[in-house]
């Protein structure tokens, strides 16, 4: 079953068009790689999905409901989270802080005047899992700001797990790293993965990434869908080939 169905999507910006007429179907538990060389429309395309730009044209339904007219914090609402190309973090927060505050949002403690202690107790044991999830809890007391970078790529992983999503958006989460921390990263998200409760859609540029997690991988050029199959058929595709991956082996 699809829980991420993406129907013909498209977004212009004036004269340019960004992305045009991509369809896109996740099932639940999958984990998608989403390629393409720079300017191919990728960013664009988890903005739409994501809600930080409506689509032109086309449909996004996600767990059978149309969520095209959300904007991004009703998606977050619906179980949608995702982490960004440049970390996104609270530098001069802890780490626990950074990801309580998203523990808290996913509460609903920032519209209320006073929250309880029972219910205080239940985001600090959501945060407490969450640190050990993805392996922070010795750092929890670290300012996020002073963390290396695989660090703090891990933090806002974090930050977006403790949201409690169905479907988690990795928007090139190995970027800029060296090969222990693309490593670490890589053993993140297959533990994510493995144990059953994510759907994980990602942007990636290092192609062993990519081939050693994805279930499925779409490739975008240009703004336009290219290619859509198992890693197997990917790179076997000549016009993938030509377009991108030229040699992986």
């Amino acid at each position: 079953m699809s829980v991420l169905e993406v129907a013909r999507v498209s977004k212009r910006f004036g004269s340019l068009t960004a992305v045009r007429d991509v369809s896109l179907a996740v099932d639940e538990g999958e984990l998608r790689a989403i390629i393409g060389p720079n300017g191919a429309g990728k960013t664009t395309f988890f903005n739409l999905i994501s809600g930080f730009f409506p689509p032109t044209t086309g449909t996004i339904v996600f767990d059978g409901q149309d969520i095209t007219a959300f904007p991004a914090h009703r998606r977050v609402a619906t179980g949608i989270a995702r982490t960004f190309q440049i970390t996104e973090i609270f530098p001069a927060l802890t780490v626990f802080e950074n990801v309580r505050i998203s523990a808290e949002v996913t509460a609903g403690f920032r519209l209320r005047p006073w929250v309880g202690r029972t219910e205080k107790a239940r985001v600090r044991e959501r945060v407490e899992e969450t640190l050990e999830l993805t392996g922070l809890a010795g750092k929890r007391d670290r300012l996020t700001g002073e963390l290396s970078h695989g660090d703090q790529r891990v933090a806002e992983i974090a930050m977006a797990l403790a949201l409690r999503p169905r479907l988690l958006l990795l928007d090139e989460p190995t970027a800029g790293m060296g090969d222990e921390e693309t490593n670490e990263i890589t053993q993140l998200i297959r533990r994510l993965r493995s144990g059953g409760k994510f759907t994980i859609v990602l942007i990636e540029h290092d192609m062993r990434v990519v081939f050693h997690l994805a279930d499925r991988i779409t490739v975008l050029d240009r703004g336009t869908l290219l290619a859509e199959g198992a890693p197997a058929e990917i790179v076997a595709n000549e016009a993938v080939q030509a377009a991108y991956l030229g040699d992986v082996t």
